[in-house]
């Protein structure tokens, strides 16, 4: 992915990972649009940021979705990067029936908004001369938080799908690349002041000079998160996963 010169859109982008990504792609030279269900909130980040477009998008509405993608190929024919950072992270007691609901809400965000985001966008990228997809995963698709199962499964779900897409993709203009954040302090899950969390600008400094140093890669991995990436490779599974079990345990 080159760094700049880009049309990119990035639904989910109203706070956290994807509004970071999404201001600092604009400073390197990207055209920026963030999309959310929110209207109000993407109205505050137009007037706190011009320049940066905003489109109304329900990752979980394919109504929705296809709307949106009509109104940016109106306003943006240029489109051609696409970076899937909306999500939900949610305890889960699996002994608790109610624990159902929040899976399903997780699932209908995180995996199958991925999935319905691709699926209406791919054609558009195929038809520009180069264009990216970025999944959002985790390092809990490598090994798990067991307070969030459905999380770690929707992640680990967006991990061997983006490895397909980009399989399907080989020799066509689309380059297909999976960010792996580690636990990172935004609002997700009240992490924001967490001190076992990676700041989000060490974050963003990191992913950045990642894309500049490296245009072809394939995964975006920061230091902080290969603990957990590598942890059965290099045989710490278990340890990974104890260390994981002990974090919002009630």
């Amino acid at each position: 992915m080159n760094i700049s010169g880009n049309t990119v859109f990035i639904p989910g982008a109203t706070s956290g990972i994807g509004l970071g990504l999404a201001l600092r792609l604009r400073a390197k030279g990207n055209t920026v649009i963030v999309g959310g269900r929110r209207s109000e909130l993407l109205e505050q980040i137009a007037a706190e940021h011009p320049g940066i477009g905003t489109v109304v998008i329900d990752a979980t509405d394919p109504v929705s979705i296809t709307a949106a993608r009509d109104d940016l190929a109106i306003r943006y024919p240029g489109l051609n990067t696409l970076i899937t950072t909306a999500g939900i992270m949610e305890l889960e007691d699996l002994r608790d029936p109610a624990s159902l609901d929040v899976a399903e809400r997780t699932i209908a965000i995180n995996l199958l908004g991925t999935i319905r985001l691709i699926n209406a966008f791919l054609p558009g990228l195929l038809a520009q001369p180069s264009a990216t997809v970025m999944t959002v995963s985790s390092g809990l698709a490598y090994v798990p938080l067991p307070a969030t199962p459905t999380y770690n499964a929707t992640k680990a779900a967006v991990h061997s799908f983006t490895e397909s897409l980009r399989v399907q993709l080989t020799g066509s203009n689309v380059q297909v690349i999976e960010l792996v954040p580690p636990a990172t302090r935004t609002t997700l899950m009240n992490q924001q002041n967490s001190e076992v969390a990676m700041p989000l600008e060490d974050l963003l400094d990191e992913v950045i000079g990642l894309l500049e140093a490296d245009p072809k890669a394939e995964q975006i991995l920061v230091e902080r998160v290969k603990w957990q990436r590598n942890a059965e490779a290099e045989g710490r599974y278990a340890e990974v996963l104890g260390a994981l079990s002990g974090r919002y345990r009630s």
